[in-house]
Protein backbone atom coordinates (compact mmCIF):
# COMPACT_ATOMS: atom_id res chain seq x y z
CA UNK A 1 0.00 0.00 0.00
CA UNK A 2 2.08 2.23 -1.02
CA UNK A 3 1.29 4.21 -4.37
CA UNK A 4 -1.86 6.09 -2.57
CA UNK A 5 -3.71 9.20 -4.57
CA UNK A 6 -4.07 11.22 -2.20
CA UNK A 7 -1.84 14.45 -2.00
CA UNK A 8 -2.53 14.51 2.04
CA UNK A 9 -3.43 18.05 1.89
CA UNK A 10 -3.58 20.37 5.02
CA UNK A 11 -7.17 20.93 4.57
CA UNK A 12 -9.28 18.65 2.27
CA UNK A 13 -11.20 20.78 0.12
CA UNK A 14 -11.16 19.48 -3.26
CA UNK A 15 -8.41 21.84 -4.61
CA UNK A 16 -5.20 19.43 -4.37
CA UNK A 17 -6.89 16.61 -6.72
CA UNK A 18 -8.34 18.69 -9.00
CA UNK A 19 -10.00 16.71 -11.78
CA UNK A 20 -8.38 13.40 -11.02
CA UNK A 21 -10.33 10.58 -11.46
CA UNK A 22 -9.03 7.72 -10.82
CA UNK A 23 -8.36 9.35 -7.48
CA UNK A 24 -9.46 11.47 -4.90
CA UNK A 25 -10.81 14.35 -7.16
CA UNK A 26 -14.00 15.18 -9.21
CA UNK A 27 -15.65 16.24 -12.47
CA UNK A 28 -15.09 19.99 -14.01
CA UNK A 29 -12.08 20.74 -12.32
CA UNK A 30 -13.66 19.22 -9.08
CA UNK A 31 -16.21 22.14 -8.67
CA UNK A 32 -18.73 20.32 -6.66
CA UNK A 33 -16.23 18.56 -4.39
CA UNK A 34 -15.24 22.28 -3.76
CA UNK A 35 -18.41 23.98 -3.42
CA UNK A 36 -19.51 20.89 -0.54
CA UNK A 37 -16.72 22.07 1.74
CA UNK A 38 -16.77 26.21 0.57
CA UNK A 39 -20.49 26.04 1.81
CA UNK A 40 -21.37 24.67 4.76
CA UNK A 41 -19.39 28.54 5.86
CA UNK A 42 -22.22 30.00 3.58
CA UNK A 43 -25.24 28.12 5.51
CA UNK A 44 -23.61 28.25 8.99
CA UNK A 45 -26.11 28.10 11.62
CA UNK A 46 -24.74 28.07 15.42
CA UNK A 47 -27.24 26.07 17.95
CA UNK A 48 -27.62 27.61 22.03
CA UNK A 49 -26.61 23.48 22.66
CA UNK A 50 -24.66 20.97 21.25
CA UNK A 51 -27.45 19.01 19.08
CA UNK A 52 -27.06 15.17 19.21
CA UNK A 53 -26.05 13.88 16.22
CA UNK A 54 -25.04 10.73 14.57
CA UNK A 55 -21.54 10.18 12.41
CA UNK A 56 -21.47 7.78 9.54
CA UNK A 57 -18.78 6.37 7.08
CA UNK A 58 -20.09 7.33 3.34
CA UNK A 59 -20.45 4.36 1.49
CA UNK A 60 -17.33 4.00 -0.47
CA UNK A 61 -15.69 1.37 -3.20
CA UNK A 62 -12.62 1.77 -5.32
CA UNK A 63 -10.00 1.35 -2.60
CA UNK A 64 -7.57 0.44 -5.65
CA UNK A 65 -8.55 2.81 -8.38
CA UNK A 66 -9.63 6.16 -6.43
CA UNK A 67 -7.42 5.44 -3.37
CA UNK A 68 -4.54 3.51 -4.65
CA UNK A 69 -4.68 0.57 -2.22
CA UNK A 70 -2.58 -2.50 -3.49
CA UNK A 71 -5.32 -4.69 -2.08
CA UNK A 72 -9.48 -4.16 -2.89
CA UNK A 73 -10.25 -6.22 -0.45
CA UNK A 74 -7.98 -5.15 2.27
CA UNK A 75 -9.21 -1.60 1.84
CA UNK A 76 -12.60 -2.74 3.32
CA UNK A 77 -11.41 -4.72 6.05
CA UNK A 78 -9.12 -1.74 7.13
CA UNK A 79 -11.98 0.92 6.35
CA UNK A 80 -14.60 -0.94 8.41
CA UNK A 81 -12.39 -1.82 11.83
CA UNK A 82 -10.63 1.60 11.65
CA UNK A 83 -14.34 3.31 11.59
CA UNK A 84 -16.14 1.15 14.42
CA UNK A 85 -13.42 1.03 16.42
CA UNK A 86 -13.01 5.06 16.72
CA UNK A 87 -16.86 4.87 17.27
CA UNK A 88 -17.54 5.91 13.60
CA UNK A 89 -21.18 4.55 12.38
CA UNK A 90 -20.88 1.91 9.40
CA UNK A 91 -22.21 2.45 5.87
CA UNK A 92 -21.06 0.08 2.52
CA UNK A 93 -21.81 0.50 -1.23
CA UNK A 94 -21.39 -1.65 -3.76
CA UNK A 95 -20.23 -1.73 -7.33
CA UNK A 96 -18.48 -3.21 -10.31
CA UNK A 97 -17.80 -6.13 -9.90
CA UNK A 98 -19.84 -7.68 -7.48
CA UNK A 99 -16.90 -8.32 -5.03
CA UNK A 100 -16.70 -4.96 -4.23
CA UNK A 101 -20.19 -5.26 -1.93
CA UNK A 102 -19.37 -8.31 -0.64
CA UNK A 103 -16.37 -7.05 0.32
CA UNK A 104 -17.89 -4.56 2.58
CA UNK A 105 -20.41 -7.23 3.72
CA UNK A 106 -17.31 -9.40 4.82
CA UNK A 107 -15.95 -6.83 6.20
CA UNK A 108 -18.67 -6.45 8.57
CA UNK A 109 -18.77 -9.80 9.54
CA UNK A 110 -15.14 -10.09 10.14
CA UNK A 111 -15.83 -6.98 12.91
CA UNK A 112 -18.72 -9.13 14.78
CA UNK A 113 -15.17 -10.66 16.26
CA UNK A 114 -14.64 -7.82 18.02
CA UNK A 115 -18.50 -6.10 17.88
CA UNK A 116 -20.69 -8.96 18.18
CA UNK A 117 -23.89 -7.06 16.99
CA UNK A 118 -22.64 -4.84 14.64
CA UNK A 119 -24.59 -3.40 11.74
CA UNK A 120 -24.20 -1.50 8.66
CA UNK A 121 -26.14 0.93 5.91
CA UNK A 122 -26.13 -0.25 2.79
CA UNK A 123 -26.47 1.07 -0.10
CA UNK A 124 -27.39 -0.24 -3.69
CA UNK A 125 -27.30 1.28 -7.45
CA UNK A 126 -30.46 1.29 -9.38
CA UNK A 127 -30.14 -2.03 -11.16
CA UNK A 128 -32.85 -3.84 -12.68
CA UNK A 129 -34.97 -4.82 -9.66
CA UNK A 130 -33.74 -8.54 -9.60
CA UNK A 131 -30.35 -7.42 -8.86
CA UNK A 132 -31.20 -5.17 -6.54
CA UNK A 133 -33.22 -7.61 -4.70
CA UNK A 134 -30.61 -10.47 -5.20
CA UNK A 135 -28.29 -7.64 -3.38
CA UNK A 136 -30.93 -7.08 -0.46
CA UNK A 137 -30.70 -11.09 0.75
CA UNK A 138 -26.89 -10.80 0.31
CA UNK A 139 -27.04 -7.75 2.34
CA UNK A 140 -29.37 -8.52 5.29
CA UNK A 141 -27.65 -10.33 7.77
CA UNK A 142 -25.63 -7.04 8.80
CA UNK A 143 -27.66 -4.02 7.12
CA UNK A 144 -28.82 -1.92 10.05
CA UNK A 145 -31.42 -0.14 7.04
CA UNK A 146 -30.84 -0.39 3.01
CA UNK A 147 -30.98 2.24 0.17
CA UNK A 148 -31.10 2.73 -3.63
CA UNK A 149 -28.88 4.94 -4.58
CA UNK A 150 -30.39 6.86 -6.63
CA UNK A 151 -27.72 9.50 -8.15
CA UNK A 152 -25.51 6.67 -9.44
CA UNK A 153 -27.38 6.38 -12.38
CA UNK A 154 -25.99 9.66 -13.58
CA UNK A 155 -22.48 7.79 -13.14
CA UNK A 156 -22.63 7.52 -17.51
CA UNK A 157 -19.85 4.79 -17.52
CA UNK A 158 -21.26 2.46 -14.76
CA UNK A 159 -24.74 2.89 -16.14
CA UNK A 160 -23.53 1.78 -19.41
CA UNK A 161 -21.69 -1.00 -17.50
CA UNK A 162 -24.14 -2.62 -15.41
CA UNK A 163 -27.54 -0.95 -17.18
CA UNK A 164 -28.15 1.12 -14.31
CA UNK A 165 -32.28 2.39 -14.50
CA UNK A 166 -33.64 5.71 -13.56
CA UNK A 167 -36.23 3.99 -10.69
CA UNK A 168 -39.78 5.41 -10.90
CA UNK A 169 -41.52 6.49 -7.53
CA UNK A 170 -43.34 3.38 -7.58
CA UNK A 171 -40.50 1.13 -8.01
CA UNK A 172 -38.91 2.71 -5.22
CA UNK A 173 -42.06 2.21 -3.29
CA UNK A 174 -42.48 -1.46 -3.81
CA UNK A 175 -38.67 -1.66 -2.67
CA UNK A 176 -39.49 0.12 0.59
CA UNK A 177 -42.59 -2.53 1.26
CA UNK A 178 -40.41 -5.07 0.90
CA UNK A 179 -37.79 -3.85 3.34
CA UNK A 180 -39.84 -2.95 5.68
CA UNK A 181 -41.82 -6.24 5.89
CA UNK A 182 -38.39 -7.72 6.94
CA UNK A 183 -37.93 -4.79 9.59
CA UNK A 184 -35.55 -2.92 7.99
CA UNK A 185 -36.05 1.00 7.01
CA UNK A 186 -35.50 1.70 3.46
CA UNK A 187 -33.46 4.82 2.27
CA UNK A 188 -33.23 7.11 -0.42
CA UNK A 189 -29.61 8.00 -1.20
CA UNK A 190 -28.40 10.68 -3.75
CA UNK A 191 -30.93 13.49 -3.06
CA UNK A 192 -29.60 16.89 -5.17
CA UNK A 193 -31.72 17.36 -7.75
CA UNK A 194 -35.24 19.15 -8.00
CA UNK A 195 -36.66 16.35 -9.50
CA UNK A 196 -35.50 14.22 -6.64
CA UNK A 197 -37.73 16.37 -4.22
CA UNK A 198 -40.80 15.11 -6.06
CA UNK A 199 -40.12 11.63 -5.30
CA UNK A 200 -39.25 12.07 -1.97
CA UNK A 201 -42.69 13.59 -1.47
CA UNK A 202 -43.96 10.39 -3.43
CA UNK A 203 -41.97 7.56 -2.00
CA UNK A 204 -41.60 9.07 1.53
CA UNK A 205 -38.43 6.80 2.72
CA UNK A 206 -37.52 6.24 5.79
CA UNK A 207 -34.66 7.67 5.63
CA UNK A 208 -34.12 10.87 3.04
CA UNK A 209 -30.14 10.72 2.15
CA UNK A 210 -28.51 14.40 0.57
CA UNK A 211 -25.74 13.51 -1.27
CA UNK A 212 -24.21 14.08 -4.19
CA UNK A 213 -21.03 11.90 -4.11
CA UNK A 214 -18.44 13.89 -3.18
CA UNK A 215 -18.68 15.71 -6.21
CA UNK A 216 -17.93 13.17 -8.39
CA UNK A 217 -20.96 13.39 -10.57
CA UNK A 218 -21.87 15.66 -13.11
CA UNK A 219 -25.57 16.82 -13.00
CA UNK A 220 -26.47 20.20 -11.61
CA UNK A 221 -23.91 22.65 -9.76
CA UNK A 222 -24.20 23.07 -6.20
CA UNK A 223 -23.49 21.91 -2.92
CA UNK A 224 -24.96 19.55 -0.55
CA UNK A 225 -24.77 22.07 2.42
CA UNK A 226 -26.92 24.31 0.07
CA UNK A 227 -29.22 21.87 -0.62
CA UNK A 228 -29.94 20.70 3.28
CA UNK A 229 -30.42 24.61 3.93
CA UNK A 230 -33.09 25.37 0.84
CA UNK A 231 -34.81 21.67 1.02
CA UNK A 232 -34.49 20.54 3.97
CA UNK A 233 -37.67 21.26 5.76
CA UNK A 234 -39.83 19.52 3.32
CA UNK A 235 -37.57 17.09 3.69
CA UNK A 236 -38.19 16.07 7.16
CA UNK A 237 -41.90 16.88 6.23
CA UNK A 238 -41.87 13.84 4.09
CA UNK A 239 -39.59 11.02 5.51
CA UNK A 240 -38.04 10.00 8.99
CA UNK A 241 -34.37 10.75 9.24
CA UNK A 242 -32.53 13.04 7.17
CA UNK A 243 -28.51 12.54 6.69
CA UNK A 244 -26.67 14.27 4.69
CA UNK A 245 -22.49 14.49 3.21
CA UNK A 246 -20.34 16.19 1.71
CA UNK A 247 -17.36 18.12 2.63
CA UNK A 248 -18.08 18.17 6.13
CA UNK A 249 -14.58 18.60 7.99
CA UNK A 250 -15.85 20.03 11.40
CA UNK A 251 -17.60 19.91 14.59
CA UNK A 252 -19.33 23.67 13.56
CA UNK A 253 -20.22 22.40 9.64
CA UNK A 254 -21.96 19.10 11.66
CA UNK A 255 -23.81 20.99 13.91
CA UNK A 256 -24.84 23.33 11.19
CA UNK A 257 -25.97 20.28 9.31
CA UNK A 258 -28.18 19.19 12.80
CA UNK A 259 -29.65 22.66 13.13
CA UNK A 260 -31.11 22.13 9.73
CA UNK A 261 -32.59 18.87 10.77
CA UNK A 262 -29.91 16.26 9.86
CA UNK A 263 -29.83 13.31 12.20
CA UNK A 264 -26.58 11.75 10.68
CA UNK A 265 -23.52 13.50 8.53
CA UNK A 266 -21.74 11.13 6.90
CA UNK A 267 -17.79 11.43 5.98
CA UNK A 268 -15.67 9.46 3.14
CA UNK A 269 -12.52 10.89 1.78
CA UNK A 270 -11.26 11.96 5.26
CA UNK A 271 -11.78 8.28 6.67
CA UNK A 272 -10.03 6.89 3.89
CA UNK A 273 -7.61 9.31 3.86
CA UNK A 274 -7.10 8.95 7.45
CA UNK A 275 -6.85 4.69 7.19
CA UNK A 276 -3.94 5.89 4.35
CA UNK A 277 -2.06 7.49 7.11
CA UNK A 278 -2.44 5.84 10.17
CA UNK A 279 -5.56 3.48 10.53
CA UNK A 280 -7.20 3.84 13.53
CA UNK A 281 -5.39 6.60 15.85
CA UNK A 282 -5.97 9.00 12.67
CA UNK A 283 -9.72 8.18 12.40
CA UNK A 284 -9.89 8.50 15.91
CA UNK A 285 -8.57 12.56 15.89
CA UNK A 286 -11.24 13.01 13.14
CA UNK A 287 -13.65 12.11 15.26
CA UNK A 288 -12.76 13.92 18.17
CA UNK A 289 -12.31 17.44 15.67
CA UNK A 290 -16.06 16.36 14.67
CA UNK A 291 -17.67 15.91 17.96
CA UNK A 292 -15.61 18.23 20.18
CA UNK A 293 -17.65 21.55 20.11
CA UNK A 294 -17.95 24.82 21.70
CA UNK A 295 -20.08 27.76 21.33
Amino acid sequence: MSDFKCHFCEVCNGTGCIGEMPGMGGPNNSTNFILNYDEWDKVKKIPETVIPVHIRLSPMTGGEQNVGYDDERQFYFDLIDACDEAGVELSIGDGCPDEKLLFGIEAVQNRRKVHPDLKTAVFIKPYPDARIYERIEWASPVAESIGIDIDSYNIVTMRNLVHLEQKTPDQLKEIKKYLNSKGLPFAIKGIFKESDMEIVREVKPDIAYISNHGGRVETVKGSTAEFLARHSAELKSNSGELWVDGGIRNAEQVQTAACYGATTVALGRPFATAICRDRENEVKQIMKKLCTWEK
